[in-house]
């Protein structure tokens, strides 16, 4: 089955390019260039990965991100911003998106983006644990990996697919300490030099959804100057579910 991408951006040539070359990558493209009409194709379109600009008439591409994952819309998101817009990228991270790209790119560097998104999935799946091997536990949290499921304290915690991708590799290691630029080249699928911002923001939201206070971290730690581990601490489980 092919993959399928959902192209918002309001700039028609811009949107023309993106969307033919990654129709030449074989994947079936849709696009439109209004923010409140691509937040309704998303919703209901059932898209593998999302291209979203910021910049958007009617509604910006900030408030289409908040407003899916408000909606539990969980597709990948990899966010178009301006060069010198530090900050809607920042934003975009703890709204929720996975991913940005800064404009002007290169066609060469969305296409290896978007290959990264995807294969990042995969390779999680495929080679994070063994066969035998179905589920995490941590005390009171626990990680269902053929599911893509967190629960914590009994309770469904959502999880972006890279929130997710980014706690199963940390908590398959725990104790282990990585660096940023490690989780970009393992759990993203690149190195580049100044998207540090990128696992900052996932590890804040983390923190947001499964710790009781996100300032006190129990599960996901720093560890200052180095990057960022899974408490080995808590009593740690792994079985069939």
């Amino acid at each position: 089955m092919n993959r399928r991408i959902l192209v918002i951006e309001d700039d028609p040539d811009i949107n023309k390019l993106v969307s033919m070359n990654l129709r030449d990558m074989h994947y079936e493209v849709e696009s439109c260039e209004v923010g409140s009409r691509g937040f309704q194709m998303a919703l209901a379109g059932n898209f593998d990965l999302i291209v979203l600009d910021v910049m958007l008439p009617e509604m910006d591409g900030l408030e289409v991100c908040r407003r899916l994952r408000s909606a539990e819309c969980y597709t990948p998101i990899l966010m178009l911003t301006a060069k010198d817009s530090e900050a809607d990228r920042v934003v975009g991270l703890e709204m929720g998106a996975d991913d940005y790209i800064t404009k002007p790119f290169s066609v060469r560097e969305l296409q290896a983006r978007v290959k990264a998104m995807f294969r990042r999935v995969e390779i999680m799946t495929q080679k994070v644990l063994p066969a035998d091997s179905d589920l995490l536990k941590f005390e009171a949290l626990e990680i269902h990996i053929a599911k893509r499921q967190v629960v914590l304290a009994g309770q469904p915690i959502e999880l972006t697919s890279t929130e997710f991708d980014l706690l199963l590799y940390m908590a398959q290691q725990p104790g282990l300490v990585f660096s940023r630029s490690q989780l970009l080249d393992k759990v993203w699928g690149y190195q580049h030099s100044g998207y540090e911002h990128t696992v900052n923001s996932h590890i804040n939201r983390l923190r947001t959804k499964l710790e009781k206070d996100p300032s006190k971290p129990d599960f996901v730690l720093t560890v200052w100057g180095v990057g960022y581990k899974f408490a080995e601490t808590v009593s740690f489980v792994r079985s069939k579910p």
